[in-house]
């Protein structure tokens, strides 16, 4: 679907003439669906140019059960509620029907998008100390000696190894 800016819908609503051809026609012709078209009018009818404007939407919780709770009581349509609260899509309030339904209020929380940060891996992987004098703290302390030894042994190899000549102490 192509995307339309703010003039090129305000022309199109504009344009349209519901004696000469339907809805569903006029919808066809210019390449979007029938109920996108629709919600396009709807906009305009109610909010004038200012509703076809694209708006970024980061919705509150509180907001969202404000939404739906004016759909309940007064039994309006999803599209109706969508273009009262000038919403973007009207998609969105059937999503945030079908997530409170599911997983009621919490589900309806902002979800944070993008990448991870790195600092909650290692803060999750960092291990306490053990205390001091305890058996962990010895066994830690004897692995760490253990590896000291292996590492100055295979040190001690390569020194070795390089130079032939040199005679071993004893």
């Amino acid at each position: 679907m192509t995307k339309f800016t703010n003039d090129t819908k305000l022309l199109l609503v504009q344009g349209y003439n519901s004696k000469i051809i339907s809805q569903k026609e006029y919808a066809k012709q210019i390449g979007v669906t029938r109920a996108q078209f629709q919600y396009w009018l709807k906009l305009f009818e109610l909010h004038g140019e200012d509703g076809l404007r694209n708006t970024y939407t980061n919705c509150s919780v509180r907001f969202k059960l404000d939404v739906l709770n004016y759909m309940v009581q007064t039994g309006a349509s999803l599209m109706d509620t969508a273009a009262l609260f000038k919403l973007s899509s009207f998609t969105m309030v059937y999503d945030w029907q079908k997530k409170m339904e599911v997983g009621g209020i919490e589900a309806l929380e902002p979800i944070q998008k993008g990448r991870p940060s790195m600092k909650n891996k290692f803060t999750k992987q960092s291990k306490q100390a053990p205390a001091e004098g305890s058996v962990e703290a010895y066994e830690a302390r004897i692995k760490q000696l253990e590896m000291e030894n292996e590492y100055l042994k295979k040190l001690n190899a390569l020194v070795q190894k390089k130079s032939p000549n040199k005679t071993k102490r004893k």
